[in-house]
């Protein structure tokens, strides 16, 4: 039998969220529905799995961090050639195979729909979807547009078992002219002239319905017949979904590839025969363009599923860019739902790469590396600043403690809420960070003799002599005391707000939520003590100006992007405000002028240093004098 494609297997909660993104011949290829199609029920559900969009400048820059990530992989696999075993069974060398189908080869397409994952029956016409006749491999000039594609449109009637979360498989047979792919046909069959790819078309996506409501009222703005659905099915209900375009393309390729050393991810479609030792033509089934929102679910208000069937050649070198694109296997410890939300996440980046200006994608591209290197520049020179900082003059400790509670708070709120593991990885990282930075601020150790409960050592916390004995701690206190006027009332108002008015899964979720709304909303207003500081000290020489140069240019760039890339509106006002805090930084920068007799960074100033160098001269002179002969002795000699 002819080499075969991975096949999609049947269960719906093992395939849920590993159909390839791969894509489709391009955007124009979306077919519109009915509105019929989908009822009022299905209209509620998606209502229900809305969620807000993600911030495409977060995407983008996600998406540059895992071509890295599968650049430094398949570098990884391809940086020793000789090391795979390219020899046979018998020890003898193996010789480099060819494809199977020499270019411009006649060839006949055959494309059957079955409820079944291997199919058999080639006999039943009305399995039998598209049969096209002398088709030309590795040809870029015929077909309607001229560009070697082909196109079928047809709509399917829906079997009862497939309304009931059932599946549909597609079987793709190329053969070449004259000949056909059932093996029963003795004299028009030949296992080396057919090549079989197959694939389930429906894809399996999970709904989560969140048991929400208002905390007082006990009441619920959900539909009552997805409660009675989320209690029938559980919190979580797999359900099967359908895009009506699917692009088939034929690799023209006839590299000399040698078994056993295909780099990844293309091994996984390059197919040897057993007994020639050549390889099939490459059959890929292309959805990379099919945007996760053009899904619909399939239900029994269906009656035709709608598909669109399009077959073109296909360059290797873009074959390997969809097939990187594909390739989930290191994150195999991932769950599905990180796949699901991947998939969501890029939809962005392709609804950008298709609409936007070509010019302003490079230049988004461009920026999004600078920005990156500015990430990492401001996350060096902070951990340098802390880590060689010998006086906390000047410097807000109390900013700190908050900081770490405010991480802690967004940490627990995004693991109440599932968000995507890259970024709960992020943030746990950067609050270990800070509570190293404690460390660096205070005199932190462990009191063993009054233990907690009689097992748990105490931990003490003891402000350094340098913050004590300054009066940085003085002007500490009255910033925050002045501060908390402002915050507790604008808490309160938050706190009564999102209780009234936004329906929540329990108090748990309701504090967090509360906390998390009113630091992202008001959270700028902590960086105002540290100008209190400066106003009191008349002096900024004690800040990390090269970590906060390089953070106050991301905040440009986010910007300049917030404007130009389709944000929410509080991204936007965020990143204002954050400008015109570091523009009075900048202000307080420029009125407190140089002065020796201030502390910088290291806790030293200039006048240390002028009298140390006085002392030296002193010093010296004493020496010169010691050493210093008459004038008599200076004659003789």
């Amino acid at each position: 039998m002819a080499a075969q494609e991975n096949q999609a297997t049947g269960q719906p909660i093992l395939t849920n969220g590993e159909v390839s993104s791969n894509g489709a011949a391009g955007g124009d290829q979306t077919v519109q529905t009915a509105a019929a199609a989908q009822g009022p029920q299905q209209q509620q559900q998606q209502q229900q799995q809305q969620q807000p969009p993600p911030n495409a400048w977060q995407v983008i820059k996600g998406v540059l961090f895992r071509i890295f990530i599968i650049w430094a992989i398949s570098s990884w696999f391809r940086r020793s050639p000789s090391t795979p075993d390219q020899s046979g069974p018998a020890g003898a060398p193996r010789v480099p195979s060819r494809n199977l189908f020499p270019k411009d080869t006649l060839m006949d397409l055959y494309i059957y729909i079955s409820q079944n994952e291997a199919f058999s029956d080639f006999n039943d016409t009305e399995a039998l979807f598209w049969y096209q006749r002398d088709l030309v491999y590795g040809d870029w000039t015929t077909g309607d547009a001229g560009d070697g594609c082909y196109e079928h449109y047809q709509e399917l009637d829906i079997p009862e078992k497939v309304q009931q979360n059932g599946s549909l498989y597609i079987h793709v047979y190329f053969t070449k002219s004259g000949f056909h792919p059932d093996p029963k046909r003795k004299g028009q069959y030949r296992r080396l002239a057919t090549v079989h790819a197959s694939r389930m078309l429906n894809k399996f996506k999970r709904r989560k319905f969140l048991k929400t409501k208002n905390l007082l009222t006990g009441e619920t703005e959900a539909d009552p017949e997805m409660i009675k659905r989320a209690e029938s099915h559980g919190p979580v209900e797999v359900i099967s979904h359908w895009h009506p375009n699917l692009t088939i393309n034929m690799v023209d390729d006839h590299t000399a590839w040698v078994k056993g050393s295909v780099p990844p991810p293309l091994d996984q479609h390059v197919k040897f025969d057993a007994v020639s030792g050549d390889y099939y033509p490459i059959v890929y089934f292309n959805d990379y363009w099919n945007l996760q929102k053009d899904y619909f679910p399939i239900n029994e208000t269906l009656q035709k599923l709608p598909l669109r069937l399009t077959y073109c050649p296909l360059s290797l070198w873009r074959w390997q860019l969809y097939a990187a694109q594909n390739a989930k296997s290191p994150w195999n410890f991932l769950t599905e739902d990180t796949y699901e939300q991947s998939d969501e996440d890029q939809d962005s980046v392709k609804v950008a790469l298709l609409e936007t200006n070509p010019y302003l994608l490079g230049l988004t591209i461009v920026v999004s590396i600078v920005h990156s290197i500015f990430e990492f520049l401001a996350f060096k020179n902070d951990i340098q600043f802390w880590n060689s900082r010998q006086s906390l003059e000047g410097l807000s400790v109390r900013s700190i403690f908050f900081g770490v509670f405010q991480s802690l708070v967004v940490l627990l709120y995004i693991l109440d809420n599932e968000t995507n593991f890259v970024v709960q990885v992020s943030v746990f990282i950067g609050l270990l960070i800070d509570f190293w930075k404690i460390t660096k601020v205070m005199d932190v150790r462990l009191d063993r003799e009054n233990r907690l409960a009689g097992i748990f050592p105490r931990i003490i916390f003891k402000d350094k002599s340098t913050y004590v004995q300054s009066s940085t701690k003085i002007y500490d206190d009255m910033a925050f005391r002045y501060l908390s006027w402002l915050l507790y009332p604008l808490f309160g108002c938050y706190a009564v707000y999102s209780l009234l008015y936004v329906e929540h899964k329990g108090w748990y979720s309701w504090v967090l939520s509360m906390m998390y709304g009113f630091l992202l909303t008001f959270g700028f207003i902590t960086m105002t003590p540290q100008l209190f500081i400066n106003y009191k000290m008349k002096s900024v020489a004690h800040l990390p100006w090269r970590m906060l140069t390089y953070k106050a240019l991301n905040t440009f760039i986010d910007d300049l992007f917030a404007f130009v890339i389709k944000m929410p509106m509080m991204y936007r006002i965020g990143c204002l405000r954050d400008d015109v805090v570091f523009f009075i930084y900048l202000y307080q920068r420029w009125i407190y002028r140089v002065d020796p007799n201030r502390v910088n960074e290291f806790g030293t100033s200039g006048v240390d240093h002028a009298k140390d160098s006085s002392d030296r001269g002193v010093t010296g002179s004493e020496a010169a004098a010691i050493t210093e002969k008459p004038e008599g002795e200076k004659k003789n000699d």
